[in-house]
């Protein structure tokens, strides 16, 4: 797991070493074990690395290609290229990590060469024969990419902070994000927060020939799978389990300590379940505890540490914890976020304890229908044949609804709504603030191009939505960002590309659950004792609500203040909310102030005007 950077200037030659530097020395918690830089001609790649396979020298990079050819920066971890290493013919290899056998497969097949891997990656090769630069990213979107194409230049790096550190990027608020951001509460999308500075999209590739840009995709979600649908229950149970079993036996292949994220729910349950199943060493897990006992999980964490024989520790989180780390937190925001500051305080627990890398539970709820909108999804299109002709009587019945709480706002939008798809509606489910102004949604816009989504069954739509929608852009990104700022490399079995397909083929006959995730629950058999799988659902959120108001009110007034200045906001609007929110009322949720006090951080933090 590393920082990549690099600069590819098609017109003339510039001065590239200070700027590569510069970058890099942005990224230094993304790498703190090595930095490497390439510069040659056009091109100037650098790299930070954190030392996870081959710590010796031989896995630091950039890496250069047997024939001298290509020259490549990797941000990643590739689970199955112990095979195939033996593919790759006639090369002796100088290192046992992951690296060389990337760079020598592109090498030989370039493109054809990204469906061999699993994992999660980013990465860049230099082809100084063609003089062309490619950029490449995982299918799912886990590890980040940015760039910013400019007249006479292309910069990119795995954050944004990087690429600001090239000097040649204005910093200018992106209007159309921002609303993206306010609506749901992380930048959706290519664009990011600042204009100019785009994201390379999940499973595809940028190649760029003496300024001529070219992406477009090299595997996508919605393909055919490989692999044949379940026919019966038995068959689909079986399947998931061995490849849920598979996608967290290769993320335990490390040279390091490898620990995990135990909330005590189903996700994280299951991914310790199945270390303890296939691994001779005793998982070292960590759960957050809480003072305040509604959000406080720790006894179902100690459950299962205990059933498991884990090395398990706790960490209590007080207010005065979260003042200390809350500063470090917001700056470690390489984009705002509304949800992040979770995945640093954990994150940061488990790399103090001498931990590098840890499996996270994420992306359960995602793929096993863990969220109430699945089942109210499924629902609502029971009435999607009269959807239209009812239309009149929908409108008249928004009319009547109200526009007070974001509950009554939302049921108003999915009564306006075109039809009842899943383009139609998600993004009304996932909406967290609706914007004064009208926005282009670029998560609506990805799931009306894809033309087969209807073929899919109605909770898999659900699932393909989130992964095009929260997951990516708040979900992923938030645990990328926040676990590199404190060097801690986070894995995901849940993300596995194959266990995903295949689990979005099932039929929604096989995947409606009783229980919350049932399927995934049968899956691991009887790993998981009742008092886990039956117990209401709580997901991993801080008592912001009460901070807000006690230990966190001033900090907040103070940003709240800063942004009702700015002319994108109804300053007078937004001040008087905040002074509802304090007197309790109902109507205000946590989330809906907490937005505007984190981007009110990140604009201060990047002096916007």
């Amino acid at each position: 797991m590393c920082g990549i950077a690099g600069v590819y200037h098609f017109k003339g030659r510039a001065e590239l070493n200070g700027i590569i530097h510069s970058m890099t020395n942005a990224m230094l918690h993304r790498g703190p074990d090595a930095g490497g830089h390439f510069v040659e001609g056009p091109i100037a790649l650098g790299h930070r690395r954190l030392s996870i396979i081959d710590l010796s020298p031989a896995g630091n990079q950039p890496y250069t290609s047997a024939n001298g050819r290509y020259h490549m920066v990797f941000n990643g971890e590739l689970y199955n290229f112990q095979d195939i290493r033996p593919r790759i013919q006639q090369h002796v290899f100088q290192s046992t990590g992951d690296t060389e056998v990337l760079m020598e497969a592109w090498s030989r097949w370039q493109l054809e060469a990204l469906p061999l891997f699993k994992g999660m990656f980013a990465f860049a090769v230099w082809d100084s024969a063609e003089e062309t630069l490619w950029l490449v990213r995982d299918r799912m979107g886990v590890k980040p990419l940015y760039y910013s194409l400019l007249d006479d230049r292309i910069v990119f790096a795995s954050e944004i902070n990087a690429v600001l550190a090239s000097g040649t990027i204005r910093k200018k608020l992106n209007r159309n994000a921002l609303a993206g951001f306010l609506s749901y509460q992380s930048v959706p999308g290519e664009d990011s927060i600042l204009e100019g500075i785009r994201e390379v999209k999940a499973g595809w590739y940028v190649k760029i020939k003496k300024g001529e840009f070219y992406t477009a995709p090299w595997w996508q979600l919605n393909k055919p799978l490989d692999m044949a649908p379940p026919l019966t229950k038995n068959e689909a149970i079986a399947k998931i389990r061995h490849l849920l079993q598979q996608a967290v036996e290769q993320r335990l292949v490390s040279d390091v300590p490898v620990g995990a994220f135990l909330s005590g729910g189903i996700d994280s349950s299951a991914v310790v379940a199945l270390m303890a199943e296939v691994s001779t060493r005793a998982p070292e897990t960590f759960t957050i505890s809480f003072e305040e006992k509604a959000f406080d999980e720790s006894a179902y964490a100690q459950l299962i540490a205990k059933k498991f024989n884990t090395n398990h520790h706790t960490i209590v989180q007080r207010p005065e914890y979260m003042l200390d780390n809350l500063l470090p937190a917001l700056n470690a925001m390489d984009t705002p976020s509304g949800d992040g500051i979770n995945s640093y305080i954990v994150s940061k627990a488990i790399r103090d304890a001498g931990i590098t890398v840890a499996l996270s539970g994420i992306g359960g709820d995602e793929l096993f229908a863990g969220y109430p909108f699945f089942h109210q999804y499924l629902r609502l299109q029971q009435y999607r044949n009269w959807w239209q002709p009812a239309k009149p009587f929908r409108y008249l019945a928004a009319a009547f609804t109200g526009d007070g709480s974001t509950k009554k706002q939302r049921l108003k939008q999915l009564l306006k709504a075109d039809t009842t798809g899943i383009a139609s509606t998600y993004p009304i489910f996932r909406q967290i603030l609706r914007p004064a102004r009208s926005f282009q949604d670029p998560i609506r816009a990805s799931l009306q191009a894809i033309e087969n989504l209807p073929d899919f069954p109605y909770y898999s739509q659900v699932s393909i939505a989130e992964y095009m929608g929260y997951t990516q852009y708040t979900l992923l990104k938030d645990t990328d960002q926040m676990s590199m700022a404190v060097s801690l490399e986070v894995r995901e079995p849940f993300f596995d590309h194959e266990l995903v397909q295949y689990v979005l083929a099932v039929p929604d006959s096989i995947k409606k659950p009783i229980y919350p995730k049932q399927l995934l629950v049968e899956a691991l058999g009887d790993l998981l004792p009742p008092e886990i799988v039956h117990r209401r659902k709580q997901g991993f959120v801080f008592p912001w609500e009460k901070w807000m108001k006690t230990e966190l009110k001033s900090f907040c007034e103070t940003a709240l203040q800063r942004l009702a200045a700015q002319d994108f906001v109804d300053g007078k609007k937004l001040l008087q909310q905040w002074q509802q929110f304090l007197k309790g009322d109902p109507s205000i949720r946590w989330i809906e102030i907490w937005l505007f006090v984190i981007l009110s951080h990140w604009i201060n933090k990047h002096q916007l005007d």
